[in-house]
C-alpha cells in the first residue's frame, strides 16, 4: 500500500509530466521512448475468459487438470515509442540483474535510436527498478545524453509496458506452448511485427489518460 508520501510524490510527478503534455501536445507524446522488462514463459495456460470464449454452450463441461504456467522462462527487455519497438532483448532465466547489464542496453539503444529514428530527440521512461536508477546507470545516461523523464514508485499502472503492452502480447501468447527460449522470442517478435503505428500510439495516449485519473478532474486532456 502507498504512504501518504508515496501518493504525494505520485501526483507531484504525474502533474509536471502533464504541464509537459500541456505544453508540447502531441509532440510530448511522440518524444517518449518507454522502456519495460517482463518475463515471458514457455507456456502460460488461457485465461478463464479464453476458454469460455472456444467453449460452445451445448458443450459438455471439461474434465479440471491442473494446467500450471512453466518454470521456463526468458526476460523480454523492449524500448518502444508511439511509432513501434525500437529495440529488444532477451535475456536468459538465469542472467544476472546488475547495472552493468542495462548499461550494455543503453549504448546498444543509443545505436539502434541512430539507425530508425535518427531525427527524434527523446526522452528516456523508465520505472524506478534499482538497476536502472544505480549511480552508474545514471552516469551512463548523462554521458550518452539521455533526458530521462520522473516516474513515481510503486506505479506500475502508470508505466505503458505494464498496463498496456505486456497484458496484450501475454493475452496473445496464452495456451500456447514454446520449446525453446528461440520458438519465444520468434513468437514475440512477429507478434510486435503484426502492429500497426495506431496501436503504439493508442498506448502512449493511455497513458497520458492515466496521469490525468491521478491528477484529478481539473486536467482536460486534448
Amino acid at each position: 500500500m502507498l504512504t501518504g508520501e508515496m501518493k504525494m510524490q505520485r501526483k507531484t510527478t504525474c502533474t509536471e509530466l502533464l504541464k509537459h503534455y500541456e505544453e508540447e501536445g502531441e509532440e510530448f507524446i511522440q518524444r517518449i521512448l518507454t522502456r519495460g522488462e517482463s518475463w515471458v514463459h514457455h507456456y502460460d495456460p488461457e485465461s478463464k475468459r479464453q476458454s469460455m470464449e472456444y467453449k460452445h454452450k451445448s458443450s459438455p463441461s471439461p474434465r479440471k487438470f491442473k494446467d500450471v504456467t512453466s518454470a521456463r522462462k526468458v526476460m523480454l527487455a523492449v524500448f518502444w515509442d508511439s511509432e513501434g519497438i525500437v529495440h529488444i532483448e532477451f535475456l536468459k532465466q538465469d542472467y544476472t540483474a546488475n547495472s552493468e547489464r542495462p548499461i550494455s542496453t543503453l549504448r546498444k539503444l543509443k545505436v539502434r535510436l541512430k539507425r530508425v529514428r535518427p531525427i527524434k530527440h527523446a526522452i528516456l521512461h523508465h520505472d524506478n527498478a534499482r538497476p536502472h536508477t544505480s549511480r552508474q546507470t545514471e552516469e551512463a545516461l548523462h554521458k550518452m545524453n539521455f533526458v530521462v523523464l520522473p516516474h513515481p514508485s510503486y506505479s506500475s499502472d502508470l508505466a505503458p509496458s505494464d498496463f498496456y503492452l505486456f497484458p496484450k502480447l501475454k493475452e496473445h501468447l496464452r495456451g500456447n506452448r514454446y520449446e525453446s527460449d528461440e520458438d519465444v522470442e520468434a513468437a514475440v517478435r512477429h507478434w510486435f511485427r503484426q502492429k500497426c503505428v495506431d496501436f503504439f500510439t493508442d498506448g502512449m495516449h493511455q497513458t497520458c489518460t492515466s496521469l490525468a485519473a491521478v491528477c484529478g478532474s481539473g486536467w482536460k486532456l486534448r
